[in-house]
C-alpha cells in the first residue's frame, strides 16, 4: 500500500519578502520522511485571506494531509484560522477549551489574557486541538488540514504533538554515493540503472569543488534490500565513488 501523501502551505509576507528564511519546510520534510508520509508539494502564500483559502482548498483536495505554518498569533495579520474556517465552510469563534488553556498559561505567568491574546483561542467548529507545550496557544486539525504556528521551535513542538496521531507508512530510506565526475559523464549508465531499479528513485546533485566537477547520487526507496542491491551496482559502475 502506498504511503499517505502530504502538502505544506507556508503562510507569511515575511517569507515572500525574503526578510525571514523558512526553516519549517525542511524540518517537516524530515519528520514526515521518518513517519512514512510523502511530502509532495510545498506552496508559499502571502498573508491574504483569498490566497490562503485558495491554497488550502487546492491542496486538501489533492493530498491526504495538508500542513500549514504561520499566521495563528494575536495580531491583526494573523488570519490563518479565519481563512481555514472559510475554506472549509465552518464558523469560527473562541472555544472554551482553548480559552482555558490560555487562561491557565497567562495566570501562571501573571499576564493578562487580553483581547489580542484571546484571538489565539478562536478555533473553527469541528477542529481538534494540536498541543503547543511551549507557548500554549494551540494549533488545530480540521479534516485533513493541520494548522500550526510559524515560529520554528513552536512549529517543531506542534509537529511532535501531531505526528503520533497520524497513520504513516514505510519510512523512506536513502543511500548516497559521491562521484568525482560531472553529470554529463555519468548520465547514461545512471539512467540505465534507474530504469532497471524503477521501484527506487535516483537523484543526481552536481557540485564543484576546487574547480573540479562532481556529483552526489542519492538513491531512495522503502525496501532496504533493493536499496543495498542498487547501491552495490552503482558502486560497481563507479568504483572511485565515496559512500
Amino acid at each position: 500500500m502506498p504511503n499517505p501523501t502530504a502538502a505544506m502551505l507556508v503562510i507569511g509576507d515575511e517569507i515572500l519578502s525574503g526578510r525571514t528564511r523558512d526553516a519549517n519546510m525542511h524540518f517537516l520534510a524530515g519528520e514526515l520522511t521518518k513517519h512514512g508520509i510523502d511530502l509532495q508539494e510545498v506552496r508559499i502564500v502571502s498573508d491574504d485571506t483569498a490566497a490562503i483559502m485558495a491554497g488550502v482548498n487546492a491542496l486538501r483536495a489533492g493530498f491526504d494531509h495538508v500542513f500549514t505554518s504561520g499566521g495563528i498569533g494575536p495580531t491583526h495579520d494573523d488570519i490563518t484560522a479565519d481563512a481555514i474556517a472559510g475554506a472549509c465552510g465552518v464558523p469560527i469563534d473562541v472555544r472554551e477549551d482553548a480559552r482555558a488553556i490560555l487562561a491557565a498559561h497567562y495566570a501562571r505567568s501573571g499576564t493578562e489574557l487580553n483581547e489580542a491574546r484571546l484571538r489565539m483561542a478562536r478555533i473553527p467548529q469541528g477542529a481538534v486541538l494540536i498541543d503547543n507545550p511551549i507557548s500554549r496557544a494551540p494549533g488545530f486539525s480540521l479534516g485533513n488540514v493541520h494548522v500550526m504556528a510559524g515560529v520554528p521551535n513552536i512549529f517543531q513542538a506542534m509537529v511532535a504533538s501531531l505526528l503520533p496521531t497520524l497513520t504513516g507508512g514505510a519510512p523512506l530510506l536513502s543511500q548516497t554515493l559521491r562521484i568525482n565526475r560531472g553529470e554529463g559523464e555519468i548520465a547514461k549508465p545512471l539512467g540505465d540503472l534507474a530504469a532497471e531499479y524503477d521501484d527506487l528513485t535516483f537523484g543526481s546533485y552536481p557540485f564543484v569543488k576546487d574547480g573540479a566537477y562532481g556529483t552526489n547520487i542519492v538513491i531512495r526507496g522503502q525496501d532496504a534490500l533493493r536499496l543495498d542491491a542498487a547501491m552495490l551496482r552503482l558502486h560497481g559502475l563507479f568504483p572511485d565513488g565515496l559512500r
